[in-house]
């Protein structure tokens, strides 16, 4: 089958490209603007790159089915021209995973508003270190994984379980398509303001998901979650709850952070499973390993998860731009980390400080998410942030889409979190963030600077790492 990526360089789509090649189909795409790291991925793979959406290409190409990218919308050449014929076939990447990658697979599918990729991550590199051969699909780059993607040879496939909505033509959740047989509900909080109205219409996309799963399944639920209880009982699927509470299935004891990493206890139903000292911090990182060490054992056989060994989590290297160092020495620390919503902000300050619990910390926010841009979390932003010593406003993202009561006001939140004894400024570029940040470099005899965004910071925090010679 000759399948055709519209929008090839996005991570999500070229990964998904190199895991269908490896199926043996013929794959080929295009982006507007084919750009590495991805461009090079897929040259390296022998997919085509096109570059810009062209009708009459697409057209003469003739693919016996196009991909349309969640990116995709009305009035992109190449979709007026899918949707003007009935030849060619057209699917969302999600559908594409269900008709090809999925099939005769032991999906196990990663969801919440926090924590996919870490999870995922989790889930796939202890079913690797088992010898279960998995494949699976991550939103991130793995630093103990070969790649993103991988078709594997075993049973279990893990993928990342996105509520964003799956194409311009299918407003359904993309997990909507994944066919799970275990599945992660790790937590559940209102984002994506731009797809979901409030908490309840998230809650009604989860209900939706738990839905398709088979009274063979699982779903493991973040007992500790109060926005999760509300889909609870159901009597379909078998349910198993992961958290800190006594009346957990699988409960996380005797949780304990330090700047060498954290300690704690996964107990199954009240003896002791395993003992976890690893490099990671803050307790969100525990819970993401308890669940993806459940959903590994279920995912690889283990009716009794005391047969799964769970040695390798000692290991584990994290995922690139999560708690990601980029420099550190005897005075300074550089690190960023993916956080755009109020809950992972106050998350990653509260792990950060336990793991240099002697510095001073800078916090640099980029509003970038189409929530975090919006006043809707701004008391909240402020309270998370409030941990830090010094907070430091990058631009608010496409500021200019809204109006100004719907954005987030960062000169009201640098003004109010001065007040409150912090050092806080917000600038109306992230260049002139990095300009301040130089100077204050000069003053200051060391601490932790840490950049939380879930985009790039046009480069900040790489290029202030270069200036301690990373």
């Amino acid at each position: 089958m000759r399948i055709y990526f519209m929008g090839i360089c996005g991570t999500a789509m070229g990964n998904a490209a190199l895991l269908v090649k490896e199926q043996g189909h013929e794959v080929l795409g295009c982006d507007a603007g084919v750009y590495p790291p991805m461009s090079d991925v897929l040259a390296n793979a022998g997919i085509e790159l096109l570059e810009g959406f062209d009708a009459a290409r697409l057209a003469a190409l003739k693919p016996d089915t196009v991909v349309v990218g969640n990116a995709m919308s009305r009035g992109n050449p190449e979709v007026e021209w899918l949707l003007n014929q009935s030849e060619v076939a057209y699917i969302s990447l999600p559908e594409l995973f269900h008709n090809t990658v999925l099939p005769q697979r032991r999906p196990v599918v990663i969801t919440g508003t926090h924590g996919k990729t870490t999870t995922s991550t989790l889930t796939a590199y202890l079913l690797e270190r088992a010898g279960a051969r998995p494949g699976w699909l991550i939103g991130g780059v793995p630093n103990d994984l070969p790649g993103g993607a991988k078709l594997g040879q075993g049973k279990p496939f893990v993928i990342e379980g996105d509520e964003y909505d799956s194409a311009f033509f299918d407003k359904r959740s993309k997990f909507i398509h994944y066919r799970p047989q275990v599945a992660v509900l790790n937590n559940l909080e209102f984002d994506h303001a731009d797809i979901f109205r409030d908490l309840e219409d998230v809650q009604r996309t989860f209900r939706h998901f738990l839905r398709i799963i088979p009274s063979s399944g699982f779903a493991l639920v973040n007992g500790d979650d109060a926005n999760l209880a509300d889909l609870l009982p159901v009597t379909w699927t078998q349910v198993i709850r992961v958290g800190t509470a006594e009346d957990n299935e699988l409960q996380i004891r005797n949780f304990q952070d330090a700047p060498a990493g954290a300690q704690f206890e996964l107990v199954w139903k009240g003896a002791l499973w395993a003992q976890v000292q690893w490099s990671m911090h803050g307790l969100f990182n525990a819970r993401n390993a308890a669940m993806a060490a459940l959903a590994a054992a279920l995912a690889s056989g283990c009716e009794d998860p005391f047969a799964f060994d769970l040695s390798a989590l000692a290991q584990f290297g994290g995922v690139r731009r999560r708690q990601d160092l980029l420099y550190t020495d005897a005075n300074w620390t550089v690190l960023e980390d993916f956080a755009h919503h109020p809950t992972a902000v106050a998350g990653a300050i509260e792990a950060l400080r336990a793991a240099y619990p002697e510095r001073a910390m800078t916090v640099c926010f980029e509003p970038r998410s189409n929530t975090a841009a919006t006043s809707r979390f701004q008391a909240e932003f402020e309270v998370a942030l409030s941990q830090a010593d010094r907070v430091y406003f990058g631009a608010v993202h496409r500021a200019e889409r809204m109006r100004p009561e719907e954005r987030l006001d960062t000169a009201a939140m640098a003004e109010s979190l001065s007040a409150k004894g912090l050092q806080a400024a917000a600038f109306t570029s992230n260049e002139a963030l990095f300009e301040h940040l130089q100077e204050q470099l000069q003053s200051q005899p060391g601490g932790v600077i840490v950049f939380l965004t879930n985009g790039s910071f046009d480069a900040l925090p790489r290029r202030i790492a270069e200036l301690f010679g990373a």
